[in-house]
């Protein structure tokens, strides 16, 4: 006797009719343009992907991703196990640090389950620890803390001073014009329609690059309306953030994996959230690589809105090694 599929968690407390809603198009925002069918299934399907089925206490499962690439995206695992976390703690404790160590390559094919253990519930803060299994194989662990706000000292970064993201092209486009030059799997990649529009301040030349400082910075927003839920933008955010990390550590030596066969692959991931993120505005993300040796890069972020306010810091080490 096949057991009943229990149902899927749904964003916020209380309930909402956001699985309801999630087989329709979202509405465009304002970003130069009406939204296309397409824009809005791909955040669709980021969403089903965000969208986790209670399976046991403090045990959750993905639906399998729409679409399928070599492995699993490093950032879409961890925004699964950021949002597994987040539905074991009060609905006042927010995520303000996330770290996630990759051990395995994830198999498209195959959905996640996740085990999350209750480390820790203090007066002040809430530690969680996920652990992601494919067929009973570990395949990602993830640490996240979570706090009430509270206020405090308070001080930042500025954000750079950049080209405003209105009259800057497309990743997506840039990648289209230039993907007939490109070795075969990642000519596949490059074609691929993606949930978020990336604008870079300074667009890259996939085919023929020349070394650079390892500093870049892109403009980001969904491509149609996320819904309003703080869990699911923080998970979107964090989907995000996973992003242009590693092509950083490449631009001092003049190569891209477009054209380079280059084996490239998270190891850890961390991510402090200090706002809520806002999408109704483009957010930009200004990247950095201070160091790569020994087959490994070590890569940082800062994300701001648009008015300046720093909403996230990041940092990752990837592998980097030409094959």
């Amino acid at each position: 006797m096949v057991a009943p599929t229990p149902p899927p968690i749904r964003y916020g407390r209380p309930m909402t009719n956001l699985d309801r809603n999630l087989a329709r198009e979202h509405p465009n925002e304002a970003r130069g343009g009406s939204a296309t069918a397409e824009d809005s299934d791909t955040l669709t399907a980021l969403i089903r992907s965000l969208t986790l089925v209670e399976t046991g206490t403090d045990r959750f499962q993905t639906a399998l991703p729409v679409e399928k690439w070599q492995r699993l995206f490093g950032g879409e695992i961890f925004a699964q196990a950021l949002t597994a976390a987040s539905h074991t703690v009060a609905a006042d404790r927010i995520p303000h640090s996330i770290h996630g160590h990759f051990l395995r390559p994830g198999r498209p094919e195959v959905p996640i389950a996740f085990r999350v253990e209750r480390d820790r519930d203090g007066a002040s803060f809430s530690s969680r620890r996920v652990a992601a299994y494919q067929e009973e194989v570990l395949v990602f662990t993830l640490g996240a803390s979570f706090h009430p706000a509270e206020a405090g000292f308070a001080h930042q970064e500025d954000m750079p001073d950049v080209a405003p993201p209105e009259h800057l092209r497309s990743e997506e486009d840039i990648r289209r014009e230039q993907a007939g030059a490109m070795i075969g799997a990642v000519r596949e990649f490059a074609l691929r329609s993606m949930p978020i529009e990336l604008r870079p301040v300074t667009p890259r030349d996939f085919v023929s690059p020349v070394p650079q400082p390892a500093i870049q910075h892109f403009w980001f927003k969904p491509k149609s309306s996320v819904p309003d839920n703080g869990l699911l933008r923080r998970a979107v955010l964090a989907y995000v953030s996973d992003m242009m990390l590693l092509s950083t550590a490449l631009l001092p030596h003049g190569t891209h994996w477009s054209t380079t066969r280059i084996q490239n692959a998270s190891l850890n991931h961390s991510l402090w959230l200090h706002a809520q993120p806002d999408f109704s505005d483009w957010m930009l993300y200004s990247l950095d690589s201070p160091w790569a040796g020994g087959g490994r890069a070590l890569c940082r972020g800062s994300i701001f809105d648009r008015a300046g306010k720093l909403v996230a810091s990041v940092a990752q080490e990837g592998l980097l090694r030409l094959r």
